[in-house]
């Protein structure tokens, strides 16, 4: 007797957990040959609201661990991400236009990718916080911060290496993620996930949306507690209505121009540079002997 098939069905991560949408939507992933691969849940305007309200409780965790902790939990997802690669790699070669040896190469980028942002979480202080020439008997000091909460608008190519290039962006210096894949890169998302969860990471640092990006765009973007929307592969429409969204409230937004190519360009992506996006510069003023 011939058994059937349990399809996976990812589910979004939220808080630490597995919820399906609240509106009980999925949709269909489909193998090469037309068939049904997996599916996926399709975020809803509430699963979005759910989960700034969990990065908002995760992000004094995540911003309080120290540089060291983040550093080592970005590497335990890099280990893990690595032994699971053979699974990266199936979901990506879904894709038509991805052969087996670019999808490798692209997993293989993913990983070195988050080690290189774990290296930076306790060296880009230095970097781009300063200590300023001042006239007077005072140190005056620059020291870049987190923000709060980051909405992540993730490219639909390359799927994998530009989702975790901006997750970790918006991670590494203590912020709590909201990411939101398109339904191209939904499974790569729910694999990610399976990847942070047992990482070690803080319940709510980062949280992670599938689904339509022109539906969570506007609920995302207009949220009081997002502090910085990143977009990646948007739309002419999309970047206009993700500006006048944002206009409405004090956030910064920043559409990546990067394209397919230029994810792969680690002093172009991942340089300390790009952090700057995700943070805010406090200037402290210390007097000292004349």
């Amino acid at each position: 007797m011939s058994r059937l098939e349990v399809v996976k069905t990812g589910k979004l991560w939220i808080g630490g957990s597995w919820p399906r949408s609240e509106s009980g939507r999925t949709f269909t992933v489909e193998a090469p040959d037309g068939s049904v691969h997996s599916r996926c849940a399709l975020a809803s305007r509430k699963d979005a609201r759910d989960a700034v309200e969990a990065a908002r409780a995760g992000w004094s965790s995540w911003s309080g661990a120290t540089a060291l902790l983040r550093a080592q939990i970005l590497y335990r997802a890099a280990e893990m991400m690595e032994s699971r690669a053979d699974e990266f790699v199936s979901a990506l070669t879904l894709e038509p236009s991805l052969k087996p040896a670019s999808a490798r190469k692209e997993v293989g980028a993913s990983v070195d990718r988050l080690v290189t942002f774990a290296g930076w979480c306790d060296k880009y202080q230095q970097v781009l916080g300063c200590q300023n020439p001042v006239t007077g008997p005072y140190h005056n000091f620059t020291i870049p911060q987190s923000v709060g909460i980051v909405a992540v608008l993730a490219p639909p190519t390359p799927s994998l290496l530009g989702l975790v290039t901006m997750v970790a962006t918006a991670a590494v210096p203590g912020n709590a993620v909201v990411a939101v894949a398109p339904r191209q890169a939904a499974l790569v998302a729910v694999l990610l996930g399976e990847v942070l969860a047992v990482s070690d990471i803080p319940d709510g640092a980062i949280n992670l949306l599938t689904g339509d990006v022109r539906e969570l765009l506007e609920p995302l973007a207009s949220h009081r507690e997002v502090q910085v929307v990143l977009g990646a592969g948007l739309s002419k429409g999309q970047r206009t209505s993700l500006r006048e969204v944002a206009a409405q409230g004090v956030r910064r937004v920043h559409a990546l121009p990067w394209k397919q190519d230029d994810w792969l360009e680690d002093h172009l992506v991942a340089a300390p540079w790009q952090l700057e996006r995700v943070l805010d510069f406090k200037t402290l003023w210390h007097p000292c002997a004349v």
